[in-house]
């Protein structure tokens, strides 16, 4: 036999305990965007390292790899980049480096693409020679000019890897601010410091003759400003 159910009285059909519980209107917490960053990077390197930077939630930051693309098509690439998000960026930055191997022709390729950038009013993280200078500003200074094949060294026998083959490698550049951030001989604050240094130095001269030089300091002191 079925079992029985007990009966509800009539006198019970409004007490509390008995009323289904009636779904009721909430609102979903939003957090309103400050502001909105897009940092369009030549490599896998530069991505990762910003997208590491601990920003608050307030402040939209998004990056975007073009995979090696010549300086003045990344600038160009940059404006589709922007038209593809469907939302309005308060800062736009280009990051690219010089990376000499051919002469005058990457010379031009290199100034125009800066001057390009900056009419279309976008912000240029720039090199000379290589991103990797930054990392190495953290630990020593530097005003002669060199080839990335010296950071590349200088690098590797630091964070004792072998830079060329495992520095470029996605799980390593994943990793690269917070080895930068956690090692008590790197000093963020001091490359800050010895970039602007060489950027004041060497301003006047054109952009391919500021060797070296990186901007990327900017961009840090940028996201430093919004970190949780």
């Amino acid at each position: 036999m079925p079992k029985s159910t007990k009966a509800i009285k009539v006198s019970d059909g409004n007490k509390a305990w008995n009323k289904k519980a009636k779904p009721g209107a909430y609102s979903i917490e939003t957090i309103p965007i400050k502001k909105t960053i897009l940092i369009v990077c030549e490599g896998q390197t530069e991505e990762m390292y910003f997208k590491s930077f601990p920003v608050l939630t307030e402040y939209r930051v998004k990056t975007y790899n073009t995979q090696g693309q010549a300086k003045l098509k990344l600038v160009e690439f940059t404006k589709g980049i922007k038209d593809s998000f469907d939302i309005k960026f308060d800062e736009i930055w280009c990051v690219f480096d010089m990376d000499v191997k051919g002469g005058e022709k990457e010379f031009a390729d290199f100034d125009n693409a800066i001057t390009k950038a900056l009419q279309l009013r976008y912000k240029v993280a720039y090199s000379n020679d290589a991103f990797e200078l930054w990392f190495y500003l953290h630990y020593n200074y530097t005003d002669s000019q060199h080839l990335r094949s010296f950071y590349y060294k200088e690098l590797g026998n630091r964070f004792r890897i072998n830079y060329v083959k495992d520095g470029k490698k996605y799980d390593f550049c994943k990793k690269i601010y917070g080895i930068l951030m956690d090692d008590e001989n790197a000093s963020q604050e001091k490359a800050i410091e010895k970039a602007r240094a060489l950027f004041e130095k060497q301003k006047s001269l054109l952009y391919h003759q500021q060797n070296p030089n990186t901007k990327v300091y900017e961009l840090v002191e940028e996201l430093n400003k919004n970190l949780r």
